[in-house]
């Protein structure tokens, strides 16, 4: 997020901000001029992605001086409902399409690459994570404040997001052909295919869309570990001859609804047997199984900071003072 240095309020001048890291391509203009994104290169371990994203996040912030702050969350604590949009041909295009919607748009994202290889293997990984998404969300939940007040929500940002098609829980996809009829079909730019988990055939990745963008660069280097030991723990079973079966859409769905709601204070069901737990158990569950991989490729410390007792929407409820004081706590650990 780009904040007026005096309000905090979001500032549509990512362009001005761009303007000073032409050439970088680190640094890119997303669909809200007051949005900001960091497109890192390709790392081997979360260590290396972390130590690029704290020079990133660093260059940045020197680049906006004198014309905006920074921040991460899900959403802006304050800021209105509707802001304005970059005029650049690919976001003009989305706006005539979907006016007001598009508008409304002003939400903040982490997204995690992680490469598979073969091909069989990245679609099964894909078709099995999306069972995990309501855990990571839940863990990831950013975004309590929208438009001045407390949303009830640990996150705002997937009912936004979700005015756009293609949103939320992905649909499984049985076939490299299924998945090329799908965009077939649907007639829109791969790139409009804003699930929360999709397959990246240009990068050759697979691609988790779900967590809220994290305050601290600390917080965003746990939850990529959770990303990158979890794509790597499911390929493994795959590498076993093990079955990795897609669970049905609105099963996945029912609790994506809790992490959005209660984030880490609600339940999570399980997708075969319908026993309820509480989502800390089942996430201290999955961070368990998770640990051996986690220590093969080379995130075991990023991935043992993950906290189970408060995410981004219970530190930001924790700050106090309304959401003029978050905004300025937020804007303060940018670079934490």
């Amino acid at each position: 997020m780009l904040l007026h240095p005096e309000t905090l309020d979001l500032t549509p001048r990512a362009a001005a901000v761009l303007d000073r890291v032409s050439g970088d391509p680190r640094f890119k203009p997303e669909l809200p001029a007051a949005q900001l994104e960091i497109m890192l290169p390709p790392a081997a371990t979360v260590a290396e992605a972390t130590a690029a994203l704290s020079a990133a996040r660093a260059d940045l912030a020197a680049a906006a001086s004198g014309i905006g702050v920074l921040a991460g969350a899900g959403a802006h604590p304050f800021a209105a409902t509707e802001g304005a949009l970059t005029e650049a041909e690919r976001y003009v295009a989305i706006a005539r399409e979907y006016g007001p919607i598009a508008r409304r748009q002003l939400v903040f994202g982490l997204h995690v690459h992680v490469a598979v290889r073969p091909a069989d293997r990245a679609l099964a990984v894909y078709n099995a994570i999306r069972s995990y998404l309501p855990l990571i969300a839940a863990l990831a939940a950013n975004a309590p404040y929208y438009a001045g007040e407390d949303s009830g929500l640990a996150s705002v940002r997937p009912k936004i997001s979700e005015l756009l098609p293609r949103q939320g829980v992905p649909p499984p996809l049985g076939s490299w052909d299924e998945v090329e009829e799908a965009i077939r079909w649907a007639r829109v730019d791969h790139a409009q295919w804003w699930w929360e988990a999709r397959l990246h055939p240009g990068f050759g990745t697979v691609e988790l869309r779900v967590a809220d963008a994290q305050t601290t660069v600390a917080e965003t280097a746990a939850i990529a570990a959770v990303v990158h030991a979890l794509a790597a723990w499911l390929a493994e079973h795959h590498a076993a001859g093990e079955p990795l079966a897609p669970a049905p859409s609105w099963r996945i769905a029912e609790n994506r609804w809790s992490a959005c709601r209660h984030g880490l204070e609600g339940t999570m069901i399980d997708l075969v047997s319908g026993e309820v737990a509480s989502t800390r158990e089942r996430l201290a569950a999955l961070l368990d199984d998770l640990a051996p991989v986690a220590r093969r490729i080379g995130c075991a410390s990023e991935l043992a900071a993950v906290r189970l007792d408060a995410n981004g929407a219970t530190r930001q409820r924790e700050v106090g003072g309304g959401p003029h004081a978050v905004t300025a706590w937020l804007a303060d650990r940018f670079l934490g």
